[in-house]
């Protein structure tokens, strides 16, 4: 018995995407916003690509980097402000 894989937000990557975009920076720049040593630009374009999903306290920090909840992130319903 597997578990089934638990539902990735649709448009996640794409709000990543717009963030860093907003903030006028590459992804390069992304990476030292972030603040985590492990992170590297091939990260964040895999997640921008919804490729590979970021970890909770890297959504965290993108999340307060744009000024919004978590929220808005990762609920399809919710559009960025």
């Amino acid at each position: 018995m597997g578990r089934s894989p638990r539902p990735r937000p649709k448009r996640l990557g794409l709000k990543l995407r717009l963030i860093r975009e907003g903030l006028e920076i590459s992804q390069a720049v992304m990476c030292e916003r972030l603040k985590f040593p492990t992170i590297h630009p091939a990260h964040i374009s895999a997640y921008e690509r919804s490729e590979r999903e970021p970890p909770l306290p890297v959504l965290l920090r993108y999340a307060r980097l744009a000024g919004i909840s978590t929220d808005v992130l990762i609920d399809d319903k919710l559009d960025l402000p």
